[in-house]
């Protein structure tokens, strides 16, 4: 074979083997682009975007607004909401309320139907006016006549909590003082319910308590049935920072 001969073959197996890189090249590159722009092409699917999980929020306490609900200490965990139905009424409804991290604010028991002061609610409570005092307390202790019921909470059975006469409705007052959570409304958290020191002075009342209701206005208390008592109390966590918070329903949704 001349040089000639052999310098052709060469030439021209390199030239196969470029056409032939080339072809496969290029039908590649054919080939995806007819997958963009097909529909069912995988860059088209790739291309296409997802739709975005739905975004959930932790559920604020309901009936609560912004204002009241920046009173609530930061490791509350459970609130008994006790909503008037206005300023001057004397029956309210009660709601117990626990915080989960992720779903936020859940019903846990009530609705109840609940009683409170005679002539409603009041943002500056004095004593003897005969309305409740509106705002974010804590619930720290309870006590009784009878047996604790099983509460998480400090109980103190004592017969000092009898309790006599009749209410603003002649109904009788008996019984009352059965069980008691008491609020901390110008009180000294730690200590029985019959505790009578008053951090604000005797002039801001004192003694409100959550206690057996008698089917009729309160003092300045909360009164609930018997069995709601008890359920209460059981229920109530001290872990959980268990906080009442009450008003008539416009004052607590602001």
């Amino acid at each position: 074979m001349t040089v000639r001969k052999a310098l052709a073959l060469v030439i021209g197996a390199a030239m196969c083997t470029g056409v032939l890189g080339t072809g496969c090249a290029r039908q590649h590159t054919g080939a995806s682009s007819q997958d963009a722009q097909a529909p069912g092409g995988s860059a088209a699917r790739l291309a296409s975007p997802r739709p975005a999980p739905p975004r959930s929020f932790p559920r604020p306490l309901p009936g609560v607004g912004p204002a009241m609900r920046e009173r609530l200490p930061a490791g509350t965990r459970q609130a008994l909401v006790v909503t008037g139905e206005t300023e001057s009424s004397s029956q309210a409804q009660v709601v117990l309320y626990e915080r989960y991290p992720a779903q936020g604010w859940r019903t846990v028991a009530g609705p109840w139907p609940a009683h409170n002061g005679l002539r409603g609610w009041t943002d500056d409570h004095e004593a003897g006016d005969l309305h409740t005092p509106v705002g974010v307390f804590g619930l720290s202790d309870a006590g009784g006549r009878l047996p604790d019921p099983g509460t998480l909470l400090p109980y103190d059975r004592d017969p000092a909590f009898a309790v006599s006469g009749t209410g603003y409705l002649g109904e009788p007052l008996e019984g009352s003082f059965d069980y008691v959570v008491a609020i901390d409304y110008n009180r000294v958290p730690g200590n029985t319910p019959l505790d009578g020191a008053r951090p604000l002075g005797e002039d801001k009342g004192g003694g409100v308590w959550i206690h057996v209701d008698h089917e009729g206005p309160t003092n300045a208390c909360v009164s609930l049935s018997e069995e709601h008592m008890r359920a209460l109390l059981t229920a109530l966590d001290p872990d959980k920072e268990p906080v009442v918070v009450m008003g008539p329903e416009q004052v607590l949704a602001r």
